[in-house]
């Protein structure tokens, strides 16, 4: 019997830390866990053995950290590695009389930071993964376990090597913080949406947090999840006990903590950090109780498309969406000289301006002769998905160029479009499987747009037939019955509408509908599209493709929600109604932001309601250096500052402009209204104007400085992801960070401060086995007798264990490490 086949049949165990067992058995805290395979192969098999004496059905391999990265310093490939681990996982299981149980490829991130945070392309991480999954293919590895990511790119570029090169069974799990989102600000919702639909034999959670914090998170994920979820959490948060973390939740607590996720439908359960075989022990205990059979996921969402941004999912639930159509050139002069300049500014401000009137999905078509289609595509996605959290739809009629921008886009794009041409299905249908997508149907083929109702449905049929062939279901199907212009078909009107209630009623499908062309070559074309657009939501459209800086349209699509009884209680209508007085020229067409609905907005500051002017019907006026810098626009920040300075000193610019921007962004992120990609793009922002700021500065013989500080990642510790956010944050804000890289010993951080003068040294580690180190740090410049402050920050880490092991601060994210150090230099440069 398959793995996939096992997890539906059965709730399935899978094995605890192995880290936390590498570290009980005093081997050397930063020795990399998986040379082990190598040079202590009865030791690795003995952590296996004891998980598999404990109970689980699978044990993962010791390769977490395994890759080209750290294995090939080390001379050591990633086939020896992979070899290694399966043949001491599989030995193992010999040993105890389990041979039918499985052996798991456990694959981590990189360790590196994916664009556009960090300088990892995705091309150079699907490299690294490729690798990864070749080797543990020929390991002979029964599956493999992606997990522990915090970037939904980085765990889209894994299943996509995995996908791609291999036929090896995937299960992805990924991490999220206390907030209830991943670091880089990606939802439960919408990690299963891009995720499940792409071919993976499982989805969940583990690390991070204890099975209390994680509950709520496991039960969103099941409301949402149509595959099996597995749920791996730490046992609880760490403390610092004799120089070593240990974790506050016992085994009988841990496994008494499961049990309500098991009974609401989690189907593979094991543990991340702080957990041994005697947790294991304790849920096989618990389930040989309550029965092994897989049950139910109770409230599981019902089966609709759905499109996501990294950081958001639209939900085609039943409730209107409105496409915004504005990003094609088609009759547009002025798009059209921006696509030929490459003006993406340009862009960016239309697609702003459209979220900002209330459209919640845009549509990205760049569809122009004279320039490279598929680059501005690619471009443009990459663009928008930094600027804006509403999800994109793809526009395109060549495949190789859609598959390029599904590829490059952080999140899930919905497809525009398919029909039922058989040369069309056959290019596009195994894009929108391989990308999870859900795609727009076309009621045509290759004898066109068929005159009656019923040859329309027919060819949806046909259409829903052949998506079946690949595995895609008629939920990831939204259906275009096609708008005929009434000058030329007068009676084709009746005819659409009559199509999109039948593909309500009769087939339980979502449709869309663009609703301008109707109008095409008749005077006052506003007065039909808006009569036809409440015509067609009437007959059940779900999601208008219409121009939302119309607010006719947005009004008529907010009235018909109030009298089809969908926007229950009229809160929208009142929300939309009310913000059009607000005399800003904006109306915010929506419910708030609340992961699923209400209307996109831009990030880093220019939410709706939160007192920044955005003027939407005149989307291309020149913003402010502040605008600037709280949406992230690094392309116009230089030139901004340069023309401040025309009526303006620079360090009056940076104290009363630049400064007050980044505190109003980091205030965004700690309420939650940005997350970190963002919070760094206005970061980066930033560094534009303070570049040129700081020339003029040393024109005028002046500088300027918060202060120096030391940023290193301790002894033995060589993940140095949050100390480099740290350090790009804290620059941005006008501090001079000596960097001092990875794995940084006591005695050299040490000596630093004392050459330097440093008044501020921060630490920070990632690993259980090497926080150890960081006391050693703390004690070593406190026994020199330095005159500087220690903080502290890491995943392992609490404000306890900082105060435990002597730290003067804790940092929990990059935020608190500039409050900190404002509180430190004081406000003003020195």
């Amino acid at each position: 019997m398959s793995i996939t086949e096992l997890f539906g049949q059965k709730i399935l165990i899978g094995d605890g830390a192995m880290g936390t067992m590498i570290q009980a058995a005093g081997t050397h805290p930063g020795e990399l866990p998986e040379i082990l395979n190598l040079t202590k192969p009865d030791l690795i098999k003995n952590i296996h053995k004891q998980y598999f004496m404990a109970g689980s059905d699978y044990v993962c391999t010791n390769t977490f950290g395994a890759n080209r990265l750290k294995l090939a310093p080390r001379g050591v490939s990633m086939e020896e590695m992979a070899r290694a681990a399966v043949k001491n996982a599989r030995a193992a299981a010999l040993e105890t009389g389990n041979a039918e149980k499985r052996v798991a490829l456990d694959v981590g991130p990189t360790g590196k930071l994916m664009e556009p945070m960090g300088d990892m392309g995705f091309d150079e991480a699907y490299g690294i993964f490729k690798d990864i999954a070749l080797a543990g293919e020929a390991a002979g590895a029964d599956f493999a376990i992606l997990e522990t990511f915090t970037d939904i790119y980085e765990m889209k570029a894994a299943l996509l090597a995995f996908k791609e090169n291999v036929k090896t069974p995937i299960v992805c799990s990924v991490t999220f913080q206390e907030d209830g989102r991943m670091l880089t600000g990606t939802d439960p919702m919408t990690a299963v949406c891009i995720l499940q639909d792409m071919g993976v034999a499982a989805v969940g959670l583990n690390c991070s947090l204890g099975p209390e914090m994680t509950a709520p998170i496991v039960a969103e994920m099941l409301r949402h999840a149509h595959v099996p979820v597995i749920a791996q959490p730490n046992a609880g948060i760490p403390a610092e006990i004799d120089g070593r973390a240990a974790f506050g939740v016992g085994a009988e607590a841990f496994a008494a903590a499961m049990r309500p996720m098991i009974e609401a439908g989690v189907s593979i359960v094991g543990g991340c950090c702080g957990t041994s075989p005697e947790y294991i022990r304790a849920l096989r205990d618990m389930l040989d109780g309550m029965g092994r059979q897989v049950r139910p996921q109770v409230g599981r969402t019902a089966c609709f498309p759905t499109v996501c941004s990294p950081v958001r999912t639209v939900a085609l639930d039943g409730r209107t969406r409105i496409i915004g159509e504005r990003l094609n050139p088609t009759g547009k002069k002025m798009l059209k000289q921006a696509l030929i300049d490459g003006d993406y500014d340009f862009v960016e401000d239309e697609a702003l301006a459209q979220a900002r009137a209330g459209a919640e999905l845009l549509e990205v078509n760049m569809g122009l002769p004279d320039i490279d289609e598929g680059a501005m595509l690619v471009g443009c996605v990459r663009r928008l998905e930094k600027t804006l959290d509403a999800p994109l739809v793809i526009d395109c009629a060549d495949g190789d160029k859609i598959e390029a921008a599904m590829r490059a886009s952080r999140g899930k794009p919905l497809i525009n479009s398919v029909n039922g041409e058989a040369r069309k299905m056959k290019e596009i249908f195994p894009i929108v499987k391989k990308y999870g997508a859900s795609v727009i149907a076309l009621t045509l083929d290759e004898n066109g747009i068929p005159d009656s109702v019923e040859a329309r449905l027919a060819i949806l049929d046909k259409i829903v037939a052949e998506a079946e062939s690949y595995g895609i279901g008629k939920e990831r199907l939204v259906v275009d019955c096609l708008t005929l212009t009434a000058s030329a078909r007068q009676d084709a009107c009746i005819q659409t509408l009559e199509a999109v209630k039948l593909v309500r009623d009769k087939y339980g499908m979502r449709t869309a509908l663009g609703v301008s062309n109707i109008s095409f070559g008749l005077p006052e074309r506003g007065a039909l599209n808006r009569s036809f657009l409440t015509m067609a939501l009437m007959a059940g459209l779900d999601a208008p493709i219409i121009d939302p800086l119309n607010p006719a349209y947005v009004e008529a699509v907010r009235a018909a929600e109030v009298l089809l009884g969908k926007d229950r209680d009229a809160k929208a209508y009142i929300e939309y109604e009310a913000s059009a007085g607000r005399g800003d020229g904006v109306r915010d067409g929506g419910p708030g932001r609340n992961g699923v609905a209400g209307a996109g907005t831009a990030f880093g500051g220019l939410p709706p309601k939160n007192g920044v002017t955005v003027i939407v019907k005149e989307p291309y006026h020149e913003k402010s250096l502040e605008e600037i810098i709280r949406g992230g626009f690094e392309s116009r920040a230089a030139a901004a500052a340069e023309k401040l300075l025309l009526t303006a000193k620079p360090l009056e610019i940076i104290e009363q402009v630049v400064m007050p921007a980044l505190e109003a962004v980091g205030a965004d992120f700690e309420n939650g209204e940005v997350f970190l990609p963002q919070m760094i793009k206005s970061a980066d922002a930033a560094k534009g104007a303070f570049e040129v700021l700081r020339a003029a500065l040393r024109a005028r013989g002046e500088s300027v400085s918060y202060g120096r500080v030391i940023l290193a990642t301790v002894k033995d510790d060589i993940h140095d992801i949050g100390k480099n956010i740290v350090k790009a944050i804290m620059e941005n804000y006008g501090y001079d960070i000596i960097d001092l890289g990875k794995d940084v010993p006591p005695e050299t951080i040490v000596k630093t401060a004392q050459e330097e003068k440093i008044r501020l040294v921060g630490l920070s580690a990632l690993m259980t086995t090497t926080v150890a180190n960081m006391a050693k740090t703390i004690d070593l410049i406190k026994e020199t007798g330095l005159d500087c402050v220690t903080a502290v920050g890491g995943a392992v880490l609490t404000p306890a264990y900082a105060r435990k092991i002597g730290a003067d601060r804790y940092c929990a994210n990059a935020m608190d490490a500039v409050h900190m150090a404002n509180g430190i230099f004081r406000t003003s440069p020195r």
